[in-house]
């Protein structure tokens, strides 16, 4: 059956758009709005399940809040920062821009995940809602998410972070934000950048789920090309993809962005079996976390 779908999505997407009832921007911006944030006591599905013995302490749980300016529209963003902020003057930290589904709640699990990288709570690690996520202010869009990466960045600055020991992850949505920011940075030089599930471009999306050479332009006003923006980063660079995955095909997106990367370092690591949302279990969870710490202190 999930073949069926597969084959008949396109079909299905390109009917759909051309009768006006649905455009990529609300597949790339399938926010979910909140009025507070449950984390532990989230009980809906999330992409990752994980036992006690992945609890962060509450004292190093931090609900934040931070300001971001895209050009005059202005938002108020809520973040979660896991570790000591008093430290942050001397820790690594993984920022972490999450996807595209929901919100924060959704991606709880695969935070903390990330904060047990190298062991419980050895390293940072600081989530963001994008504007019009979660509880954060605004309407999402492309530009916003930009300003809001920088905005996420200058806010570990001002708490003492430096450009060396930031490490900037994007998962599927977030790995826009991710390698823009890295391809342009502000406030801090990012020393390492890890893409899980990253997009192609936006007319690499475009074309396949219309199976037509149509300009992007037709579908969506989204602009994200990471492909380009790839060939601008030399920093070390990890690339994570399910060879499934079933949203952003490994060959049209995975592939070409890693095939772009021209820089210093880079390792690829396509999972077997893995769809979209799916790597770090499919994976396992150890062999995940492992890869990401030995890619930081390589």
């Amino acid at each position: 059956m999930n073949n069926v779908i597969s084959r008949l999505f396109p079909v299905l997407f390109f009917s759909c758009v051309v009768c006006s009832c649905a455009r990529l921007d609300s597949n790339l911006f399938n926010n979910v709005k909140l009025d507070k944030y449950l984390l532990d006591a989230n009980t809906t599905a999330q992409e990752i399940t994980l036992d006690n013995s992945y609890a962060i302490p509450d004292s190093l749980t931090h609900l934040v809040t931070l300001s971001s300016d895209d050009g005059g529209s202005k938002a108020i963003l809520y973040g979660i920062y896991l570790g000591n902020i008093s430290h942050i003057a001397t820790d690594t930290v993984i920022m972490y821009f999450h996807g595209t589904k929901g919100n924060m709640d959704y991606y709880w699990n695969r935070e903390k995940l990330l904060a047990h990288v190298g062991g419980k709570n050895h390293y940072g690690v600081f989530m963001i809602d994008y504007r019009g996520y979660g509880r954060s202010e605004g309407t999402p869009t492309e530009s916003g998410l930009h300003a809001d990466a920088a905005a996420a960045v200058e806010w570990l600055k001002n708490n003492g972070l430096t450009g060396n020991r930031l490490m900037v992850y994007g998962f599927s949505l977030g790995t826009a934000a991710a390698t823009y920011y890295t391809a342009n940075p502000q406030t801090l030089v990012p020393a390492k950048l890890i893409l899980e599930a990253p997009f192609g471009s936006a007319s690499v999306m475009t074309n396949d789920a219309t199976l037509l050479a149509l300009p992007s332009s037709y579908f969506t006003n989204v602009k994200v090309d990471n492909a380009e923006q790839i060939k601008k980063i030399t920093q070390p660079f990890m690339w994570i993809h399910g060879i499934d995955d079933d949203f952003l095909s490994i060959k049209t997106h995975g592939e070409l962005v890693y095939k772009n990367y021209h820089g210093t370092y880079s390792e690829a690591h396509r999972i077997p079996g893995a769809t979209h949302v799916n790597v770090p279990a499919i994976w396992g969870l150890s062999n995940y976390t492992n890869a990401v710490r030995d890619f930081i202190t390589k």
